[in-house]
């Protein structure tokens, strides 16, 4: 009789265990496809939608079809940090990933393949001189070792830019990568691409940018796993130099565009003929509505930044530099052409996708940003309960403290200046002397923020 009974009570855990995984397959099947653009030095008005100078018809598209976050800022407006922060969701301030890896002759650690065994690195007009790192620890959990847990397949196509082979994604949680070097740019859009690489050496004759969506459209077409994948399309577009693909630029140079500036139009519109390209590929598929497109840049543009101050060569701190076009279409669940005003930074990505796969984003120790997923599915105004802080280590202007439409501006020097981005988004008017004490008080946070990163003795302010 007790044989018998405990016979029962296994089958029943056995029955239990089956629904269990079940359930478990059911929900990793059935989780989302994930296509994120990660465009280099893109501007927010370097579209067609918000500059007629360009021509972005399948990004101008995707904004039609999706929720658009009109404040979305890089945490740190520069190359290497702002990957490293998407990936990781962590402050660049605390991984301490606060320049471009950089190289060339200026560097001598580094060899001539883009390789160091030195792990940081100084810059010679940093007033804080801050050793900066030359590769993204593997021990940090990126959003690839994330949604690997959660039953997705992995692929990066393009840039990286946080570290040599040894540190490249494929180390990272990636199951595969495209086209990823040891450099933050090409040498030409034309092959070669590359300077002492064979990455890519095959090509004779493609531009850049489509040699790296004719891989990814034949990975979409390939692909027949059960598994959910999500592509990191990490564009070098339209990072310079600035070298158009010879028929956009033709176009844009028979409408008057002249010099690089045309070339970066050129740019920018192959840039956009790929993401057209890649959401055909996924309707073709049959995967249009389990796929959630993201389209994102890395910081502020190159040439015109308006209506907004500063870019990625000066001032880049301000709207100019740190704010950046931010776009989610998620099928069924955002609505069509609508606009959200949340302040939002680039640390809440990971946290974001962790929480759109399925996963718990609070078993991650140290992110810095929190999940947009009710927000996009929403549309509810994210109400931060702490400001978000820009930080780079490159010339007097080091930080930026957003709190709701107030912003501070903060110098290695002990200068500061104060914005209300809501009636001042050009930030023309420095409001300092008239809120003495609300400086105070954004200041003090600062100086709190700066000692939780590690980074107070570099401060300006302390």
């Amino acid at each position: 009789m007790k044989f018998q009974s405990l016979l029962l009570i296994l089958g029943a855990i056995c029955v239990l265990s089956a629904d269990v995984l079940a359930d478990t397959v059911d929900a990793k099947s059935s989780a989302p496809n994930i296509v994120l653009f990660f465009v280099d030095d893109l501007g927010w008005a370097d579209l067609g939608f918000r500059n007629d100078k360009f021509e972005s018809p399948n990004v101008d598209l995707l904004a039609s079809e999706s929720l658009d976050f009109q404040q979305a800022y890089v945490a740190c407006p520069t190359c290497s940090p702002s990957r490293a922060t998407l990936l990781t969701g962590k402050h660049p301030a605390r991984l301490k990933i606060v320049r471009h890896i950089p190289g060339g002759p200026k560097f001598p650690e580094f060899d001539k393949f883009g390789r160091t065994e030195t792990e940081f690195n100084l810059w010679e007009n940093d007033p804080a001189q801050f050793p900066c790192r030359n590769w993204l620890p593997l021990e940090e959990t990126t959003y690839a070792e994330a949604l690997k847990e959660l039953g997705y397949y992995n692929l990066l196509v393009g840039k990286w830019h946080l570290g040599h082979e040894p540190y490249h994604p494929v180390h990272q949680g990636f199951d595969r990568q495209i086209g990823t070097t040891n450099w933050g740019h090409p040498k030409s859009y034309y092959p070669s691409y590359f300077k002492n690489t064979d990455v890519l050496g095959d090509e004779k004759e493609k531009y850049l940018t489509d040699r790296l969506t004719d891989e990814t459209v034949e990975f979409i077409q390939q692909y027949d796993q059960e598994k959910p994948f999500m592509i990191s399309c990490w564009y070098y577009n339209v990072h310079g130099p600035h070298e158009g693909r010879k028929d956009f630029l033709e176009h844009f140079e028979k409408k008057g565009l002249t010099g690089r500036f045309a070339h970066y139009a050129a740019m920018v519109a192959a840039m956009d003929e790929s993401v057209g390209r890649i959401r055909g590929a996924i309707q073709e598929k049959g995967m249009k509505d389990n796929t959630i497109i993201l389209f994102i840049s890395d910081q502020g543009g190159y040439f015109e930044n308006g209506p907004f101050r500063g870019g990625k060569r000066s001032d880049t701190l301000c709207e100019g530099g740190a704010r950046v076009p931010f776009i989610v279409h998620w099928p069924g669940v955002t609505k069509p052409g609508t606009q959200n005003d949340s302040v939002i930074q680039t640390t809440d990505l990971f946290p974001t996708l962790v929480d759109i796969a399925g996963g718990d984003a609070s078993k991650f120790a140290g992110l810095d940003g929190v999940s947009l997923k009710t927000v996009i599915t929403n549309n509810d105004t994210l109400q931060r309960a702490e400001p978000i802080y820009g930080y780079r280590a490159y010339e007097d202007l080091y930080a930026s403290v957003r709190a709701d439409d107030w912003k501070l501006l903060a110098y290695r020097s002990g200068a500061l200046s104060l914005y209300n981005i809501a009636d001042d988004v050009g930030e023309e008017n420095d409001i300092l002397e008239d809120h003495p004490e609300l400086a105070q008080k954004l200041v003090k946070k600062l100086k709190l923020w700066e000692k939780e990163m590690g980074v107070e003795q570099y401060s300006g302010v302390q």
